[in-house]
């Protein structure tokens, strides 16, 4: 078993990322050479079919859309985002729910039926590229000041504030992002299973920890546009059924539809030098240094790509509450959905 690590880790894992890097490389000589010709279609706005999401109320997601265009992305047609609003409007409590890579509100949707029987108001967008959102048709127009921008915007537009964050994935990073910037909106975090990443920091012991979302990085990376994305959800979900599968893949018809999701992996920073690293890292100095009020942990115990950014969390935020959530997985939410709202119910209440 230790020799068959050892292979994966100097040989398997390098080869991956190498063939990944070589892939990129290529996409990206081609994609410049085509926008010196052909501008218009690659910085094409797309939008999934509405009946795509036809089966969606019967697996319990029965939320009435919304959307704003929003000035964001540069081009002449302003993307749509879609965001699901549920619960009293005069509600003493508003959650924000922010989904990660490739998954979208859906993922949401046992969290918001349970919070809402509460009595609290929800808001859980799709970011941009996701969901029922509209897509960019290239990788290259995501970034992660697109998402940040988009979620200042859509808080904006909605104007609320005192929000609780629930946050897991990339919406962890998003969402305490905006957080850092806009602390006045915010007077709850509920972390779940996501990591502020800074990169640089290439030792043995953080490599080991990292091998598995290096792996899938450099995974999402040869696959791009053609990410599987219904195979993710069946390798990262037990016991999954087919028609949930179908929502998971429902908003990315084509591969035109699937820029977001092969971006979203590849903006988490490697190096320390890159513009997120810094981002990564200004937010951290924030939580532990500015940030006071209530805080909940909440990861699951059996997370591979996250898992081990618990204790990064706990060191920023030392007054947090803790709680373990037993077999969730990565996307605990879709596992574990009514549990964790019960928990955040309970956070909420105790610390009003």
């Amino acid at each position: 078993m230790a020799n068959k690590n050892i292979w994966i880790r100097l040989v398997l894992l390098p080869l991956l990322i190498f063939l990944a890097y070589a892939a990129h490389l290529i996409k990206v000589f081609i994609f410049c050479v085509l926008e010196l010709f052909w501008k218009s279609p690659l910085a094409s706005v797309v939008r999934t079919p509405d009946s795509r999401f036809d089966n969606a109320a019967k697996l319990g997601y029965t939320f009435k859309p919304n959307y704003v265009e929003l000035p964001i992305g540069g081009g002449k047609t302003l993307p749509r985002v879609h965001y699901v609003d549920e619960g009293p409007r005069d509600a003493k409590e508003t959650i924000l729910c922010l989904h990660g890579e490739p998954s979208w509100s859906f993922l949401y949707r046992h969290v918001i039926n349970t919070l809402t029987k509460a009595g609290f108001r929800v808001i859980a967008p799709d970011f941009i590229g996701f969901g029922k959102s509209d897509k960019f048709t290239h990788p290259e127009a995501y970034s992660h000041e697109l998402h940040t921008m988009t979620l200042r915007l859509l808080l904006d537009h909605l104007q609320v504030k005192n929000l609780t964050l629930v946050c897991q994935d990339w919406g962890g990073l998003t969402g305490l992002s905006v957080v850092k910037d806009c602390p006045d909106r915010f007077s709850r975090l509920v972390i779940m299973n996501t990591g502020l990443p800074v990169g640089g920091d290439f030792s043995i012991n953080t490599l080991s920890k990292l091998t598995p979302f290096l792996m899938w990085r450099a995974f999402a990376q040869l696959f791009g546009t053609h990410l599987p994305v219904k195979r993710i959800f069946r390798f990262a979900i037990e016991n999954i059924s087919d028609e949930v599968l179908s929502l998971y893949e429902a908003p990315f018809p084509s591969s035109a539809h699937l820029g977001g999701a092969a971006r979203w992996p590849l903006l988490v920073p490697l190096a320390s030098s890159s513009l997120v690293s810094g981002d990564m890292q200004t937010t951290r100095d924030f939580l532990k240094n500015v940030w006071k009020s209530p805080a909940l942990i909440m990861f699951s115990d059996n997370d591979p790509i996250t898992g081990s950014q618990v204790k990064s969390f706990q060191s920023m935020l030392p007054h947090a509450k803790n709680h373990k959530i037993h077999g969730g997985g990565h996307f605990l939410q879709e596992q574990r959905g009514v549990e964790l709202a019960d928990q955040v119910v309970l956070f909420i209440n105790s610390t009003n």
